[in-house]
């Protein structure tokens, strides 16, 4: 059974790559018929969710980056990639509590890894 510090890491998780490909398509795609996201934003939201919802690590890992084992597939990693790449620069601008939490997530994750 999974813990419940688990299972917030992975909701934190899940919404912080959510929020950041939201990001990436209001300011790359167009609005199609009055959908939040485009199709394919919303296929790789949809993928990201996934990927984390059935991480093994996710008990030891900071971020999907930093895991010893990509579970991407090369394509979806591809695109992941592009986003965070545009986003991760924007995404303190239109949510600074969110990005906040995540730089604090990842130092706290790191001295933990560094005491087990």
């Amino acid at each position: 059974m999974e813990s419940s510090r688990i299972k917030r890491k992975r909701q934190k998780e899940i919404m912080l790559v959510s929020q950041m490909i939201k990001l990436y398509c209001h300011k790359n795609h167009t609005n199609q018929n009055g959908k939040e996201l485009c199709d394919e934003c919303q296929e790789l939201i949809e993928y990201a969710c996934e990927r984390s919802e059935k991480c093994r690590f996710m008990k030891n890992k900071t971020f999907c980056s930093n895991c010893r084992i990509q579970c991407y597939s090369p394509e979806m990693k591809k695109r992941i990639q592009e986003v965070m790449r545009y986003s991760g620069p924007r995404i303190i601008i239109y949510h600074p509590v969110l990005c906040l939490k995540h730089a604090l997530t990842g130092v706290i994750e790191k001295r933990r890894t560094k005491r087990d």
